[in-house]
């Protein structure tokens, strides 16, 4: 999440005013914020998701800053304990310190709980795994996954952040979401530099996707991503978790290249796949689980 910065002359306006800042909404900031903060946070969060990849081209060529400044930040992260570098090689990992950083964020448990049954038995189904994700400002945050005993390459732990337009979870949500969201989204995705995030800048290509996306009900993987990802083996589908009125999350099927062709996935995955979520968002509506409101 970011900060917002703050000086003596906001605070002197805001008490000009008798009341405080504003501040709390979704995305919201009250002021300009500091580049070099969201930088740094660009950096860790780009160590966090390379794992032991994590090299300074790599976090380069993720995050779009410059090698220098790359360097300074990795070696202030480190400095604050946030990060190590593995012994005399040029890899950085995050340390249990990271885990500080989001104690007091303890939502969406018990949709997790509500569903697990569900991705269970859609697991022994289709044979393949399968995330559930919710919306949470400018990413798909996995809640919920059964990809547990897979290969390193294949796994991804609840907590993921799944991009909006690189992923199937985050291109089904975009698709089906109320409109006024999908523009806040798509202004966040402007500043973003991975190449799925092209899209943002060509409207018209972009809304083509989406309108095919809703008329055939599901999403696929964006290229890029695989490539950059799972060095182009792994493809997905994912779908709307929602009711008439009520978009609660997304759902996807994560599967091989090498096993199946996309034709093939969708004809084998795509009605098993639509049948779950379709039981999912039953049960989330049953107990009143908060969702977008259509």
């Amino acid at each position: 999440m970011r900060e917002a910065g703050r000086n003596g002359d906001d605070r002197a306006a805001a008490q000009g005013h008798g009341q405080p800042p504003p501040h709390g909404g979704r995305g919201v900031t009250s002021y300009k914020p500091v580049t070099a903060a969201l930088r740094v946070l660009d950096v860790l969060a780009a160590v966090n998701r390379l794992g032991r990849r994590a090299s300074v081209g790599e976090i380069h060529r993720r995050t779009g800053i410059d090698k220098a400044t790359v360097v300074r930040m990795l070696e202030t992260l480190a400095h604050a304990g946030y990060l190590v570098r593995e012994g005399d090689e040029t890899i950085y990992q995050v340390t249990g310190k990271t885990l500080s950083l989001s104690t007091g964020f303890d939502r969406h448990t018990a949709f997790a709980t509500l569903i697990a049954p569900l991705m269970s038995d859609f697991r022994a189904l289709v044979g393949w795994p399968s995330d559930v994700a919710l919306f949470d400002v400018d990413a798909m945050l996995v809640v919920k996954s059964s990809r547990e005993g897979e290969p390193f390459s294949f796994n991804r732990a609840p907590g993921f952040r799944a991009p909006m337009l690189g992923t199937s979870l985050g291109l089904a949500y975009l698709a089906f979401c109320p409109e006024a969201e999908r523009e806040e989204v798509l202004n966040r995705a402007t500043g973003d530099t991975a190449p799925w995030a092209d899209l943002a800048h060509d409207p018209p290509r972009l809304a083509a996707m989406l309108e095919t996306i809703r008329a055939r009900g599901y999403a696929t993987m964006d290229e890029a991503y695989s490539r950059l990802e799972y060095e182009d083996r792994i493809a997905s589908i994912g779908v709307p978790v929602m009711t008439a009125d009520t978009l609660f999350a997304t759902l996807n099927v994560i599967y091989l290249k090498t096993a199946l062709s996309a034709e093939a996935a969708c004809a084998s995955l795509l009605a098993p796949l639509r049948d779950v979520a379709a039981r999912m968002a039953g049960e989330l509506a049953r107990h009143g689980a908060p969702g977008a409101r259509l």
